[in-house]
């Protein structure tokens, strides 16, 4: 599957899209960034500012139609600091659900160390050792220590670099009493927590962020490496960190932004970004740091992994996003796969079967595989107004890549697989235009007719054909056992598919002996049956219980005033016709008198 983890930081926006390998590693196939600066002027409580506000908005509607474009199938997005601090982050967070559909979540500090934590981890590999993590952002500095991907301490302090430039950063350059002034803060601010994990013991130290990258490039720079050479799990003594502090604070605004290595957009906030970085180091006792260009939005993705190991299993089962999410609905709601699947292939083989007369297109014919599979979550609520149940669940279940519509009328249609037939007054229905009416009526009539070919729940009914005898139709049913039950239902809910058609239905079971080999082609009913069934000769014995059984049952037939028929009495195989009144087929006895004028019209069949 794929995705999108966006962070909406202080200083900047980073989005990353990647693609989720079925050993539940990811590769990242696209990545985009802007300085947007969220958080300035807006730090400590104060509100953002409108100008800022507008850009983020814009960056953030820009990587939306990226990700979209990438065919992604979940959007992750968390603001930290700037947004967390400010007083108007709510209405920031929803101007951005509103104008761009993206859902931001605010994290905490120290949830923001943890997925830090874990992406620096995954990237540098450091199996078994003691790490802590340092990140640095605009409004925040994050510090964690851990063992592998567990983190044993993680903090958040207000000590990014626009808060300390904003607070410290007065001269350019910066006067030597103004730094005096910065150390003393940071020491104030996170010396203590530093001490503590320099006690306990660590073995390396891995840095992230685009300052402490943008501040290894100018230290690679002064070692003489091209650009090309690349930062990812380079090492850079402590010492290299120093020398970079001192030419950093040396330099004014102009000379740093000629400075080898480092990003232009960052020279006015270099100076307390290399201070930052070197007191840490300093503090920590710390020799040497590994840089690392996974950070926050890397760990968003490793987090959603972990957390949703099933749900990414079912995208390589299932790689289309809307049978996925069908699925994964039919699960939460713990429906009856066999029954569900079963209904579904016995539903398409009739709609492929009467093409002909609804002239429907694939695309119905998708929505009608869909409701059957949920036709019945319902249960999971009560059995009692199950189908009721499954319309609500459906409409509410997070089905993921359909339009609101397509939704509204595979609820409808699972709605009405029993009970009532649809109905001008009902709610949903009514409110549908006339075609989409027509659409749910059809799929309707025929998901009720499917359903009832499995009542038992056995998967009796092995494969159907239907077949045009002028006044009425015949539906042939091959069945693997004892299909009463199934004829049973047919027999009561067939009245719908009847006026789909414009003819009575006339049902012929069978069940083919083993030796019966067949040359014709399959039909569209076989595409859809999971295997062929036969039967054995039966004992003497068994036969005689057969035929006593169905003796009884012609006798019961015949007193509901139905015609039997038997071909042969030497045959498994009963043809039974049944012929009823007109106003049969709700289950309360009761069906419309009048026509409603969206019913659906039988087209003329050649």
């Amino acid at each position: 599957m794929r995705m999108a983890a966006i962070d909406i930081g202080t200083n900047s926006i980073h989005m990353i899209v990647v693609q989720v390998r079925p050993d539940l590693s990811f590769e990242v196939i696209d990545r985009e960034k802007e300085m947007v600066r969220l958080g300035a002027g807006g730090l400590d409580g104060r509100a953002l500012t409108p100008e800022a506000m507008h850009a983020a908005l814009q960056v953030l509607s820009k990587f939306r139609r990226l990700a979209e474009s990438h065919k992604v199938e979940e959007v992750i997005a968390v603001a930290t600091s700037a947004t967390r601090e400010a007083e108007n982050g709510g209405e920031f967070l929803h101007a951005v659900t509103q104008e761009t559909g993206i859902r931001p979540r605010v994290i905490s500090g120290t949830e923001e160390a943890r997925l830090i934590h874990i992406a620096a981890v995954y990237g540098v590999s450091v199996q078994g050792d003691v790490a802590v993590v340092i990140d640095i952002g605009g409004g925040s500095v994050e510090v964690s220590r851990g063992a592998g991907p567990a983190v044993e301490q993680g903090k958040s302090f207000k000590l990014g670099v626009i808060r300390l430039t904003e607070r410290f950063v007065k001269s350019d350059p910066l006067e030597p009493r103004d730094e005096r002034r910065l150390v003393r803060h940071i020491d104030g601010e996170i010396g203590k927590y530093l001490a503590q994990i320099a006690r306990v013991g660590f073995d390396r130290v891995i840095g992230t962020s685009g300052t402490i990258m943008s501040l290894g490039a100018v230290a690679s720079a002064a070692d003489g490496l091209p650009p090309s050479a690349g930062l990812r799990n380079r090492r850079f003594a402590a010492k290299q960190i120093r020398r970079v502090r001192k030419e950093v604070v040396a330099l004014d605004i102009e000379r740093r932004l000629r400075l080898p290595g480092l990003e232009p957009r960052r020279a006015d906030l270099a100076v307390a970004g290399a201070i930052l970085l070197d007191e840490l180091l300093r503090r920590l006792g710390a020799a040497e740091i590994t840089l690392c260009d996974l950070s926050l939005r890397e760990g968003l993705v490793l987090d959603y992994i972990s957390r949703h190991r099933k749900e990414i299993a079912q995208a390589d089962r299932y790689p289309d996003v809307r049978r996925r999410s069908v699925f994964e609905l039919a699960e939460r709601c713990n429906y009856w796969p066999e029954h569900s699947q079963h209904v579904a292939r016995l539903a398409v083989a009739l709609f492929d079967q009467t093409r002909a007369i609804h002239g429907l297109t694939d695309r119905e014919r998708e929505w009608l595989e869909y409701a059957a599979i949920l036709h019945d979550v319902g249960v999971h609520i009560s059995y009692e107004g199950h189908h009721k149940h499954s319309y609500y669940l459906i409409k509410n279940g997070d089905l993921r890549g359909f339009e609101p519509d397509e939704i509204e009328t595979i609820g409808l249609v699972a709605r009405y697989h029993r009970q009532a037939t649809p109905k001008r007054k009902h709610d949903g229905f009514g409110g549908l235009r006339r075609r989409t009416r027509r659409t749910v009526r059809t799929l309707a009539a025929i998901l009720r007719l499917a359903e009832s070919l499995d009542r038992s729940h056995t998967q009796a009914i092995t494969n159907l054909e239907l077949h045009d005898r002028g006044d009425d139709d015949l539906l042939q049913l091959r069945t693997s056992g004892d299909a009463e039950l199934e004829l049973w239902a047919a027999a009561r809910h067939s009245a719908p598919f009847e006026r789909l058609t414009g003819k009575p239905v006339r049902l012929e079971v069978g069940r083919a002996p083993v030796d019966a080999a067949s040359d014709a082609p399959p039909t569209a009913a076989d595409a859809y049956a999971e295997q062929s069934h036969a039967t054995a000769r039966l004992p003497g014995q068994a036969v005689r219980r057969r035929r006593d059984r169905r003796v009884r049952q012609d006798h019961a037939a015949r007193a509901a005033g139905e015609v039997v028929e038997r071909r042969g009495p030497s045959r498994v195989r009963h043809r039974m016709e049944l012929v009823r009144p007109r106003q049969g087929g709700d289950e309360s006895g009761q069906e419309e008198k009048r026509a409603d004028p969206d019913d659906v019209q039988p087209a003329a069949r050649h």
